[in-house]
């Protein structure tokens, strides 16, 4: 068992990230670890591993785990066998079979006589047989890095393992492997992971806030079941208390009109009664206390109201907040778009697919592109938006508005501010506060409009990215999205996926995520297979 006790992190900076976290993680847990980018789930991990200090509080035992990270150019300049950690056992049991029979070779093997042969078997079994341990690790793809570190899961046999999106890098036969592999271990896990198929193998949540830590006793779709219910209330009671407002306000103003009735019925019957100037003076300033005191009231009233819609508003998911706005493609849905016969392409004589590939794409299609790395996925879409031509068969493309979005959201210009870089899209001379209207439906408020595109996360370059595509005058006839999940957490691909859902134009998407291509009704698929 593991416990987390008044556990805090501050930044070097000053700034705090976490404060007095409490925890307990039972033998053989399999726990997810997730909440909002910037609430410090690797950082807790890293913590967790002995790579940070807390700033306060303490980790009862000290577990040493097995830490996978989330990035892997520390490790560049390292031998696979020297990040793995066996470089040392495998040097002095080679010398030891030479006839080198020092003590201090016996000391570095420390009695593990079958290092070679686990190191042989995990490489196997994470589809890296071909890898050489003296290979660099900056020779290696970002895929081979990460199953390097997960094979020294299967090469240590830890009983505790930290993992730090082990999927990010994988293709479909990678991830495959590693569900297996998280299904079988006996090994205590705790997992920071936006995968929900690898969420749902979990069989607990741990959800980190500016409140802490939050457990959830089930997988991720006990815990997304959860937190709709609590939507649901929430929904209630904002529900609840405009409806509180709206009487509110009406019997203020209900109330206000009959004490000025009464206020002018009781003057006129003074004035007729020939009541002197100085009572009737004293008269009117009563009655105006009365009034103010009335409206006081019931503005003491309706601003506890007010102030308790607020709060719950504020505590209404980024999604339920967001204004998407779609305008619609102009194009007839069914219109054929792309007509690919027999299409290659190869960079040498090397074709690149094992068969031409023939298929049509129509007006508001809903495809999914699939295949291994290296299948030839980008250079398909290439050909599909027209930035190269095949080098064998026919490929038609019809007059068509494509717009091609990369996990990176590179479209996004780093140098602009957020105002700015919303203007380039301003293709039909909006005027500056309708620019406006349309960032803060997307949850960039004047606090965000001068700050730099390059400073912004992940999650907010997708959001921004949203909003310029909804600033032009009609949506793209065609919307590609290559991996746009990959740098983002729960949250914001559930706004991806509210998004994706409103538009109705062509969706063309490559993604590993089965998960969210299931959530975007997806509709056909185009598998790819490369050659050799």
């Amino acid at each position: 068992m593991l416990t987390l006790q008044n556990l805090s992190y501050t930044h070097p900076d000053k700034e705090p990230l976490f404060s007095n976290l409490h925890l307990t993680v039972n033998r053989h847990d399999k726990a997810a670890l997730i909440g909002n980018n910037g609430a410090g789930k690797s950082t807790l991990l890293r913590v967790i591993a002995g790579q940070l200090r807390p700033s306060a509080g303490h980790i009862d035992p000290d577990p040493h785990p097995y830490y996978v990270p989330q990035a892997f150019g520390q490790y560049n300049h390292f031998t696979i066998a020297r990040a793995l950690g066996v470089e040392s056992k495998r040097n002095a049991l080679k010398a030891i079979l030479s006839g080198h029979t020092s003590e201090e070779n016996f000391t570095a093997l420390d009695d593990d006589w079958t290092i070679e042969e686990r190191c042989t078997e995990a490489l196997q079994y994470w589809e890296l047989e071909d890898l050489d341990l003296s290979q660099p690790m900056q020779t290696l793809s970002g895929g081979q890095k990460t199953k390097v570190f997960l094979a020294g899961m299967s090469i240590h046999q830890p009983g505790f393992i930290l993992l730090d999106e082990p999927s990010n890098h994988l293709d479909a036969g990678g991830r495959q492997l590693l569900y297996r592999f998280i299904q079988s271990t006996q090994a205590t896990l705790i997992v920071v992971s936006h995968d929900r198929v690898l969420l749902n193998l979990l069989n607990t949540v741990f959800e980190l806030d500016k409140r802490g830590i939050t457990v959830y006793g089930g997988n991720y779709d006990f815990y997304t079941a959860q937190k709709k219910m609590a939507q649901e209330s929430l929904n209630q009671d904002i529900q609840n208390r405009e409806k509180a407002l709206r009487k509110a306000r009406e019997k203020e103003r209900e109330t206000l009109e009959r004490q000025q009735k009464l206020d002018a019925r009781g003057k006129a019957k003074q004035e007729k009664a020939g009541v002197a100037r100085i009572m009737m003076n004293t008269l009117r300033n009563n009655a105006e206390r009365s009034t103010a005191r009335i409206s006081n009231a019931h503005a003491e009233k309706t601003g506890s109201i007010s102030q308790e819609l607020r709060e719950l508003r504020s505590a209404l998911p980024d999604a339920d907040k967001m204004k998407m706005g779609w305008e619609h493609s102009s194009l007839h849905k069914g219109k054929v778009l792309v007509t690919a016969a027999a299409i290659n392409y190869g960079y040498s004589t090397q074709p690149l697919w094992s068969k031409p590939l023939s298929f049509q794409i129509l007006s508001g299609e809903r495809i999914a592109l699939q295949g291994l790395n290296g299948s030839g996925k980008s250079t398909l879409l290439q050909l599909i938006t027209g930035t190269r031509a095949p080098r064998t068969g026919t490929l038609y493309r019809a007059e068509s508005q494509a717009v091609y979005i990369d996990q990176d959201y590179s479209l996004i210009n780093n140098t602009l501010s957020v105002y700015e870089q919303a203007l380039q899209f301003n293709t039909t001379a909006l005027q500056e506060h309708e620019v406006k209207i349309r960032l803060n439906r997307f949850l960039f408020t004047p606090e965000y409009w001068n700050k730099p595109c390059g400073t912004l996360s992940g999650g907010e370059r997708m959001r921004l990215m949203l909003c310029c595509l909804t600033i032009g005058n009609h949506a793209p006839d065609i919307i590609i999205l290559d991996e746009p999940t990959n740098n983002l957490d729960l949250q914001n691909i559930g706004i991806l996926t509210a998004a994706v859902n409103e538009y109705k134009g062509t969706l063309i998407v490559v993604s590993h995520d089965p998960y969210f291509l299931e959530q975007i009704h997806i509709g056909k698929t185009i598998r790819l297979k490369a050659s050799g």
